[in-house]
């Protein structure tokens, strides 16, 4: 999920970013309920910036300015589309969504026969999510929005994102979350309207030169990969793909994170979201809400997401926990799980604060799940095992369908089991504590060595942990925590934007935090623009603390290493792999 501290480049590049309109009058409309028909055509055109402004408007704040220097830039202007087709929701049945086409302006090398980019998004909450509004700040898109233009369309790439059934304008009441199927066929009747739109002629002039890139985060790493497998089972033509942080392995994911204990963060917006995205589709995980959701959640839980709600309100109205996913679980206290197996209980303990930080603040009281379904789950894992977690045998899942039906429901959208045809990189950060790259990337990554080792799969892992020294993981928040109190302790009458100045100066200048990195503070790698962004939080935050009145140093060490890893999912790994993204794409 998107962290509610909004720090880091990726949070703060929005911000530069205004348009001035340019309407399509004259639009006729198209009634047939056909997938992948464009309704409106033309699409509307939203916002207009040539290079010049474009490169003006970022440069003018320092946030814009970090931005330029990871993306580049812009050698092209933008046309912002908004867009309406016809495409089905998770039971098959006729429904309709809107989306975005970004389409670079500008002469030579950015007008005319252009590429096609595919983004598909992350996880969002509220249901006026809308890629295509660049103008409103206050949409949950904005951010991805400008991040996107900026890496892809203000270099020449005619991107197509879909905002999915359920957002937005799609009147479908629910959104098929991670539902590999209809997704991969959701973006690819997005893509279908897009290019009728191509077809029948923007202002832009841009045309379709037959190149395909795909590409998308965490959600959208899922979906991105998911509509390759489809695109390519359907013979359509792939010129390569990027799919960053996705939860691909989805039943190891969840057999992590239920059976086994080890929750991530954000799991109290995920989990929800998969759980009535599956009961919608198939049907089959609960007759009421009250089988598995918590009497203090089970009430409008299955309406909740998308909705009217954000990140921070879903917590703060008390509609969801913030991080206790599950019951409190203390042995000889009466609270941890009874499941009548010590096999059960030892698997369904709650971890230690020490040994897993992030599995531990799953639990709490009032928790989301309840310890029924976590039981069940689990009994159904030992019965039915998957073959990566809890230990890695065949890597797969399991042959046979799982008897309980939302485990039979994410090997159904698991994403193991085939092999790209087209290029493929794959980027994510070893210490994810959202999406576990170990479960996810690193499986994918082993099913796949022999097109590795052919050149047709690169993996690309922007956390330090894999520098050639394991034992690195996950010391980042606690060694970037300790350089911050440090430089505070030294100089605590200083005011907190010079301290917050020198925070970053000695982020980077730190021996220990550079060996972490190739290229530590150069954005021209994944890694290097990794270690300027972790600076960055580690900066933004030592200010906002300092800000609410933190004087102790171990509490601000501690505080700004939390900071960090809320941060590290959503925006840090995901500007790291679009800056990889854009520079794999480019050799095609």
């Amino acid at each position: 999920m998107r962290s509610t501290i909004a720090m880091g480049t990726a949070a703060l590049l929005a911000a530069a970013l205004t348009a001035c309109g340019g309407g399509s009058p004259g639009a006729t409309l198209n009634n047939s309920t056909a997938v992948g028909t464009l309704i409106e055509s033309p699409p509307l055109r939203v916002a207009s910036l040539n290079a010049a402004d474009l490169t003006a408007q970022l440069t003018a704040t320092s946030q814009g300015q970090q931005l330029v220097a990871l993306a580049g830039a812009p050698t092209c202007g933008v046309d912002f589309h908004y867009f309406h087709y016809q495409t089905v929701g998770g039971k098959g049945e006729t429904t309709t969504a809107s989306g975005a086409i970004m389409a670079p302006t500008g002469g030579t090398g950015c007008s005319g026969a252009r590429p096609i980019l595919v983004y598909t998004h992350g996880t969002a909450v509220t249901k006026t999510y809308n890629i295509a509004n660049i103008t409103d700040s206050t949409n949950e898109a904005w951010q991805e929005s400008a991040m996107i233009g900026a890496f892809f369309a203000a270099h020449g790439y005619i991107v197509v994102a879909s905002n999915y059934a359920g957002y937005d304008s799609s009147p479908l009441p629910y959104h098929p979350y991670l539902n590999a199927d209809q997704q991969s066929q959701d973006v690819i009747n997005a893509l279908k309207a897009a290019r009728t739109a191509l077809s029948n002629g923007l202002p832009s002039g841009d045309t379709d030169n037959g190149k395909l890139f795909i590409t998308g985060y965490s959600q959208g790493g899922h979906v991105a990969m998911a509509t390759h497998r489809a695109m390519e089972a359907a013979g359509m033509t792939v010129t390569a793909a990027a799919p960053m942080s996705g939860p691909y392995a989805m039943l190891a994911f969840g057999d992590a994170a239920i059976a086994y204990s080890s929750p991530g963060l954000g799991g109290t917006i995920y989990y929800p979201m998969i759980v009535n995205s599956y009961q919608q589709s198939y049907g089959n995980v609960y007759q009421s809400t009250s089988d598995i959701f918590s009497p203090t959640y089970a009430t409008g839980i299955a309406t909740l997401i998308p909705g009217q709600y954000t990140y921070t309100t879903l917590v703060t109205s008390g509609k969801l926990p913030q991080f206790a996913v599950f019951d409190v679980d203390t042995p000889g206290t009466g609270t941890e799980p009874s499941s009548g197996s010590a096999e059960l209980d030892a698997i369904l303990a709650q971890p230690s604060a020490a040994s897993n930080p992030i599995g531990n603040l799953g639990f709490g009281d009032p928790y989301l799940f309840n310890n029924s379904l976590r039981i069940a789950y689990a009994e159904d894992a030992l019965a039915t095992p998957d073959g990566f977690v809890p230990s890695p045998t065949t890597l797969l899942p399991p042959a046979a369908t799982p008897a309980l039906g939302i485990r039979a429901d994410l090997k159904k959208n698991d994403l193991r089991g085939w092999t790209p045809k087209a290029p493929v990189m794959l980027c994510g950060g070893m210490n994810d504590p959202e999406v576990f790259y170990k479960i996810n990337t690193l499986a994918v990554k082993a099913l796949w060595a022999p097109q590795i080792s052919a050149g047709l799969v690169n993996v690309v892992d922007i956390d330090p942990s894999t520098n050639g020294d394991p034992t690195k993981a996950g010391q980042l928040p606690t060694l970037v925590g300790t350089i911050a109190a440090g430089v505070y302790a030294s100089e605590p009458t200083a005011g907190a934007a010079k301290i917050a100045a020198d925070v970053q100066t000695a982020v980077l200048s730190n021996a220990t935090f550079s060996g972490y990195f190739s290229a530590p503070g150069v954005p021209n790698s994944p890694q290097g623009v990794m270690a300027l962004e972790v600076a960055s939080v580690a900066s933004q935050a030592t200010a906002l603390y300092l800000g609410q009145g933190v004087t102790d140093p171990a509490t601000l060490a501690a505080d700004v290493g939390n900071g960090l890893v809320a941060n590290y999912h959503f925006p840090l790994t995901q500007t790291a792999c679009e800056t990889a993204a854009q520079a794999y794409f480019a050799h095609f």
